[in-house]
């Protein structure tokens, strides 16, 4: 079984290769030819945390895997991250366990180049200004994401705590050649974006529609069992796409509060959901269809998403021979 840690993977991720890979595997996944169950988990209530399950087969890959991964909100501001994951790699044509990985930093990578593949479906080709909500992995990994699919010649960032949201301008100014600068609040950083990235673990929405510019693209990809990142404006009035309808409209621990609050608000129903991003790379839905539309995709992860960065990690480790191989007998 060969090992591989959160360096390694990060040396070996290539971010273009990545998001090119995943085009494919939304469409195994809209179209049924892979097999990704939601999510199951264990509570941990005490610590608002939990332990979930995602085992994933991903035909375009060649890829079978399972991640399991924890939710710690109170992480924020120690030196562990929220988010936090192993990956194990299985032979898809005998069921042997090949490979074990760091599922850290193939979650942060993965989730990020599938908000920059919606964007390369849904925003507009002109789309430069970037706004990042959020001061965490996430938000590094987007804005890093973004810079590889659109023009980017700004990216505003907002968080929270207005110190963590100046270090992160200057973190990524001395990574992103373009013009990084902190914003003050959240409605100051989408004040005339074109590109909305939140990955945050708010209680009340960070997004509202009349901070929004018209033509812009929305990723959200953060997660609060009891919060919302996008307000009911902005979702009734959006072509609102996600990864997978049964995922993203199921219960907790699967599905998102940014459309399950506004279905039960009666704002809008089930069927408001305009298309799965492997039914736009399929050609099956239309995608992005006037300049000033609203596009939102709205993500809670999938495993296939897990399944085509590992095969892609787990080739490039054996062709570049980096990685322990171990033997459990």
């Amino acid at each position: 079984m060969l090992v591989l840690g959160r360096s390694q993977i990060e040396a070996l991720l290539d971010v273009d290769r990545l998001i090119d890979a995943l085009g494919p595997a939304m469409a195994d996944l809209s179209a049924g030819r892979a097999s990704a169950p939601n999510r199951i988990a264990a509570l941990v209530p005490e610590r608002e945390g939990f332990l979930a399950a995602m085992p994933g087969y991903a035909p375009s890959a060649g890829a079978l895997v399972s991640k399991l991964v924890s939710l710690f909100p109170h992480n924020t501001g120690t030196l562990l991250p929220t988010h936090q994951a192993l990956i194990v790699v299985f032979d898809p044509d005998s069921g042997e366990p090949t490979a074990l990985l760091d599922g850290t930093a193939i979650t942060a990578m993965r989730t990020a180049a599938c908000s920059a593949l919606s964007a390369r479906l849904l925003a507009r080709e002109d789309a430069a200004v970037l706004a990042v909500l959020g001061t965490g992995v996430q938000a590094r990994s987007h804005a890093r994401a973004m810079c590889r699919v659109r023009p980017i010649r700004q990216i505003r960032v907002a968080g929270r705590d207005p110190a963590k949201a100046a270090a992160l301008a200057d973190e990524l100014s001395s990574e992103l050649k373009t013009d990084i600068r902190a914003s003050s609040t959240y409605a100051e950083a989408l004040d005339g974006a074109d590109l909305v990235s939140t990955a945050t673990h708010a209680l009340e929405p960070v997004v509202r529609r009349p901070w929004l510019a018209p033509g812009v693209h929305i990723t959200s990809v953060g997660f609060n069992p009891a919060g919302r990142e996008i307000d009911d404006a902005t979702i009734a009035e959006a072509l609102v796409c996600v990864e997978s309808r049964k995922a993203a409209l199921a219960a907790f621990p699967a599905g998102t509060n940014d459309l399950l609050m506004p279905i039960r608000h009666g704002v809008i129903t089930a069927e408001h959901v305009h298309a799965e991003l492997g039914e736009i790379v399929a050609g099956k839905r239309p995608g992005r269809t006037s300049p000033d539309q609203i596009t939102l995709y709205k993500s809670v992860g999938v495993a296939v998403q897990d399944a085509a960065a590992a095969a892609l990690v787990v080739t490039a480790a054996r062709d570049r021979s980096i990685g322990e191989d171990v033997t459990l007998r």
